[in-house]
């Protein structure tokens, strides 16, 4: 296991979901005093793993016909993208 791509995409991923709308809901689901924190932690835990393994899992499949570098391309201007419709969209 390379820690460098460890520490990288644990970073990313991190500094994404800070504010984001997820962390927003959970907080929400959290909020209800009825509600068990562990449940709400463990749900939306197992909601994270989930996606992030379809993540992984289409990109593995991506990277058989497309070049990596054109993959990072995409992603990055994806990536500029949604920041400009954020900035911009109202």
């Amino acid at each position: 296991m390379s820690w460098t791509t460890f520490f990288t995409v644990f970073a990313t991923i991190f500094v994404a979901e800070i504010g984001d709308k997820t962390q927003l809901a959970t907080l929400l689901f959290s909020a209800d005093a009825a509600t068990s924190k562990w449940t709400v932690f463990a749900a939306a835990s197992a909601a994270l793993v989930c996606a992030a393994g379809i993540g992984v899992l289409v990109g593995g499949q991506l990277a058989q016909w497309i070049q990596p570098k054109t993959l990072h391309l995409i992603a990055g201007l994806g990536f500029i993208g949604i920041g400009v419709w954020t900035l911009v969209a109202r």
